[in-house]
């Protein structure tokens, strides 16, 4: 199992520790067998680590703990990552006075959950209020992990707005499907479609509040925290590399070109946690969480271009948690759009909006 090594210092996007409620779940993830590939083990895990967390937490601690994560195991990562994200999001919509039924779903403190929010085409949920409650009708895409999660936040069309929902999914009312899903990265993580028919559901926020809450923009750069801890373990291996007797200048120069990538984008992450933290609305944190996902997206993307090219194929077929751990960020950090998400970044800037 990856341990965290004597660069673990370097995971601290703050100049504080990760401290006691960040320390105990990682201390137990070591613990665990098969983690991040065993689901139902990781995801109890999860569950813990979720009730775990303290309240007074800063971006930079949550980002922190996410990025230990990944340095251990990519699908630890992806696992948890959007079970703490609903989590935020219920604490959120509670802090803005909201009113949430979710004794009406079932789920209480030990509830595992995602967050399926994509659209795709030929593809529509809808939200409909037939007197006895809310119920969801249609398709969803993208739903990871939906197989072996008890609920969800999913976001439904109601009339035409967009609106989040809680719903519990093992249920006979929701049929999870197995696929397609063919990845040689991140096989245990489906993401399939989930089809629902008149699910019982309870709603979370107004219509639009989902996009337009602060937090939304700051679970986007949860996401790239993983990438970035995902990626540190190949850095530790380009060192090793470096450090080997006969090792020329280019093995240097590979490790040279990771560091500074992956050291910019531990830069972005602090900065981006510091500017958000507190005043989001002033600080436009949408263009901010853009930028940041862009920058850790190309480090990543260096990283792994780079050690292919210093390693050679010897450990992607001799070593499994190399190898493992390349397919799974190389799927993981798709979910940057690349280039129609720096489109999005200049078409902010180009209409007044996320000046530096």
């Amino acid at each position: 199992m990856t341990r965290l090594r004597e660069h673990s210092s370097d995971l601290h996007l703050s100049a504080g520790p990760f401290g006691d409620a960040a320390a105990g779940p990682l201390a137990e993830a070591d613990r665990v067998d098969a983690f991040g590939t065993d689901v139902a083990a990781t995801l109890a895990w999860a569950v813990g680590a979720g009730a775990a967390r303290g309240n007074q937490r800063s971006l930079a601690d949550d980002w922190s703990f996410l990025a230990a994560v990944a340095s251990r195991d990519v699908g630890a990562a992806r696992i948890l990552e959007p079970h703490l994200d609903a989590l935020d999001i219920l604490d959120q919509a509670r802090r803005d006075g909201h009113d949430l039924d979710l004794a009406s779903i079932q789920a209480d403190s030990g509830s595992s959950w995602g967050v399926f929010a994509a659209e795709g085409a030929g593809t529509r949920l809808e939200a409909r209020d037939d007197g006895s409650g809310w119920r969801l009708t249609g398709t969803k895409p993208w739903c990871s992990l939906a197989q072996h999660l008890t609920h969800a936040l999913v976001t439904a069309w109601v009339g035409g707005e967009r609106r989040l929902f809680a719903v519990a999914l093992q249920t006979p009312e929701v049929t999870a499907r197995t696929g397609p899903w063919h990845a040689r990265g991140l096989p245990q993580v489906v993401s399939a479609p989930v089809d629902f028919a008149a699910a019982p559901a309870a709603p979370v926020g107004e219509p639009g509040w989902y996009q337009r809450r602060p937090g939304f923009a700051a679970g986007g750069v949860g996401v790239a925290a993983c990438w970035w801890g995902g990626v540190l373990p190949i850095r530790d291996a380009l060192v090793e590399a470096a450090q080997r007797e006969g090792a020329d200048q280019l093995s240097r120069v590979h490790l040279g070109r990771v560091d500074a990538a992956l050291w910019t984008a531990r830069l972005a992450l602090r900065s981006a946690a510091h500017q958000t933290e507190g005043l989001p609305a002033a600080s436009h944190p949408g263009a901010i969480a853009a930028r940041v996902r862009a920058v850790v997206a190309g480090a990543v993307e260096t990283a792994l271009a780079e050690s292919a090219r210093a390693l050679g194929p010897l450990p992607l077929v001799a070593d499994d948690a190399h190898a493992r751990r390349v397919a799974d960020l190389e799927i993981y950090v798709r979910q940057h759009h690349g280039e129609r998400d720096l489109a999005r970044i200049g078409a902010d800037i180009a209409e007044g909006r996320g000046a530096w």
